[in-house]
């Protein structure tokens, strides 16, 4: 492909239609800024509106067929090429996430470029192995169930993981021979729009892979669309249920909503002090705490909290030295995302100090005089009922409680509406399978928290989300069942 032409001094501003960079047709426009200091990027990200949703479904529609038919061996070549050339192009896509996101590379840039290329090889390797069902004729029929793709399907992606999220969405629609519009977030852009020249090297169609810029109206558009037939989105509670409620009320399109999570990390007197203090602290402070799965909630046996949280506030403190500018590689932290994150989480710290919901152990001040950095924060002897325990922050904030029984702390880490993850630290393996069978969530960690694989279903219970991201279950999420029933008896 040759150099790649973008860069922060030379951001792409179109849209991705039909395999072509062009203008919006809505005039209206993103502003994004650089979270390391508040200065603004771009004021002129294009905005996609109605009929720029519509002529990109339009694309889809007229791509589909040819690209339902396409062999699977095809699809498997593409996807692998498009893989590569995102693992290639990695540190020129980092760059373009962390202008608006400000995501230092060594520490999430190259991990996340790592899941979207991983994540898009491994469902290139399901193309010609997705096999459907076939059952006995004795009955005098065979019945054979194919899976079928829907059709135009759109993925509405979050600001904390960009490019990864590329590949949780557009990897199993693609690979299944659906036709995908990729929907960014208004805070990170500038990744998606840049795709372009890879998808035209990987050798992807037009109209197959699109990429629509803009801010939550353009969501709602997608979702409401009555020739999308499936819209998978990750991000907050309130938003995923309006997503929901707009699909039913258009044409029933298919949903996958990975939402918010409040996880609880549950931590033995028996279990290896120095291994679970550092996943727990790995998992709240990793990319500034704005990841769905934190470990949030951190609930330690009497028996060892003195021992863990001396231990824990010394990791902290590590952490707050790490945080810095994004840009340099030694940092580890970078900033919140924007101003609105940063009010958000600070909005918490202060009226959790302000309402004495807890002990403030370390952390929870503003670093510098400019952008938007926060120090590492730690609460103990949280009260149960106040909105810092109950309520998702989304930034480096944890809650500390302690706990006497297995039946005590398991009504405390269940009495929740989120239910995405969950970890228990225990050398006790009965304990540790009973633990994980009475959490209330989608994913539980043993002896570890906060973490996903490839290979096995990602997402969340009550009100954390619907339907599952990763391994199998993410093409059956992009896949209608079809039922074909053969007379062998006339």
């Amino acid at each position: 492909m040759g150099e790649f032409e973008f860069s922060r001094s030379k951001l792409p501003k179109q849209l991705v239609i039909n395999n072509e960079y062009v203008d919006s047709k809505n005039s209206k426009k993103l502003t994004v800024h650089n979270p390391k200091d508040g200065s603004v990027v771009a004021d002129d990200v294009p905005l996609a509106g109605e009929l720029d949703v519509d002529e990109a479904v339009a694309a889809a529609e007229k791509a589909f067929p040819a690209w339902k038919a396409t062999p699977p061996a095809k699809r498997r070549d593409m996807l692998m090429k498009f893989a590569n050339l995102i693992e290639n192009y990695g540190k020129e896509l980092g760059e373009l996430t962390r202008v608006t996101l400000g995501a230092p590379w060594g520490s999430f840039g190259a991990f996340e470029i790592s899941l979207c290329a991983e994540t898009l090889r491994y469902n290139a390797g399901w193309c010609d192995k997705f096999a459907g069902e076939a059952y006995p004729h004795e009955d005098g029929f065979i019945k054979i169930v194919r899976n079928e793709p829907l059709g135009v399907t759109a993925g509405i992606i979050p600001w904390n993981a960009p490019i990864g999220n590329v590949g949780l969405k557009a990897g199993p629609a693609l690979a299944t021979g659906n036709c995908f519009i990729l929907k960014p977030s208004e805070k990170t852009p500038f990744a998606g729009l840049a795709l372009l020249p890879l998808i035209k090297e990987a050798g992807f169609p037009p109209g197959v892979f699109q990429v629509l810029t803009g801010d939550g109206s353009t969501g709602a558009l997608l979702a409401s669309h009555m020739r999308v037939r499936k819209v998978s989105f990750t991000g907050s509670i309130p938003t995923g249920k309006r997503i929901q409620e707009m699909a039913a009320k258009s044409n029933l399109k298919r949903v996958t909503l990975e939402l918010g999570g409040k996880s609880p990390a549950v931590v033995f007197d028996d279990c290896n002090l120095d291994n679970a203090v550092t996943w727990c602290v790995n998992a709240i402070t990793g990319h500034s705490g704005q990841v769905c799965f934190a470990a949030s909630r951190v609930y330690v046996q009497e028996g060892i909290y003195d021992k863990f949280i001396e231990k824990y506030k010394e990791m902290f403190a590590e952490r707050t030295k790490a945080v810095g500018d994004p840009d340099e590689e030694s940092t580890i932290l970078g900033p919140l995302a924007d101003d609105a994150q940063f009010d958000r989480v600070s909005g918490f710290i202060n009226r959790a100090v302000e309402q004495k919901s807890g002990n403030k152990l370390i952390g929870g001040e503003r670093i510098g005089d400019k952008g938007y950095f926060i120090q590492p924060t730690i609460f103990t002897d949280v009260k149960p009922d106040s909105e810092i325990h109950t309520q998702e922050i989304f930034g480096p904030v944890s809650v500390v409680r302690t706990f006497k029984t297995e039946e005590e702390v398991m009504k405390m880490s269940n009495d929740t509406e989120f239910g995405l993850m969950a970890g228990v630290f225990t050398q006790d393996i009965n304990k540790a399978m009973r633990v994980a069978s009475e959490f209330e969530s989608g994913m539980v960690g043993v002896n570890c928290i906060s973490l996903m694989m490839n290979q096995a279903p990602f997402g969340g219970s009550k009100q954390s989300g619907t339907g599952r991201e990763s391994g199998i279950a993410a093409l059956r999420a992009f896949t209608d069942p079809k039922t074909i029933m053969i007379n062998m008896t006339y």
